[in-house]
């Protein structure tokens, strides 16, 4: 009896951890310094250069051997460019709720907890995401290096907006 009274405190409690979320500061909270707050930018405008559709300032944004992470793979920065120009994805919408960026000499680290309103083929989704932006100054001026979604399990709150949950496999 004592072993599943265990068993089931242990699941209760590995179950209330995985819906637990990071707590993220508002986008260009106080605090910041200018490298922080340049990635804040950079990560607020690339959002809606994807939206835009806008492939030149994104050409620009993202560094020669970028690497973006998706649900449903990854890949590098020519076909991320083409899959946005061509319509595979388009990325019509981040809701952001919360960013926060941390610096290390020529590497920031940025991760920013959205929702994301996206066309995949012919159907609009939507997802809460925990995404990580990865940025590498070059020749003083900052490069996306790596972008990748991860799924949260928490519930899309983008208002009007209704999404099934992400299946588990």
């Amino acid at each position: 009896m004592r072993k599943i009274l265990i068993a089931a405190l242990l699941c209760v409690c590995c179950a209330q951890m995985s819906y637990a979320q990071a707590s993220l500061p508002i986008s260009g909270a106080v605090g910041t310094n200018k490298d922080e707050q340049e990635i804040l930018n950079l990560s607020r405008s690339k959002w809606q250069w994807m939206a835009d559709k806008n492939v030149d300032a994104l050409d620009n944004l993202f560094a020669e051997k970028c690497v973006f992470v998706h649900m449903g793979g990854s890949w590098g920065k020519t076909q991320e460019i083409n899959t946005i120009k061509g319509g595979m994805i388009w990325y019509k919408k981040a809701e952001v709720y919360g960013a926060s960026v941390n610096v290390f000499g020529n590497t920031a680290i940025l991760l920013n907890d959205i929702d994301l309103l996206a066309v995949v083929g012919v159907n609009e989704v939507v997802h809460a995401f925990m995404v990580t932006e990865v940025y590498v100054k070059e020749a003083g001026k900052w490069k996306m290096g790596s972008l990748t979604f991860s799924t949260l399990l928490r519930p899309v709150k983008m208002g009007g907006v209704q999404a099934t949950p992400p299946q588990q496999h």
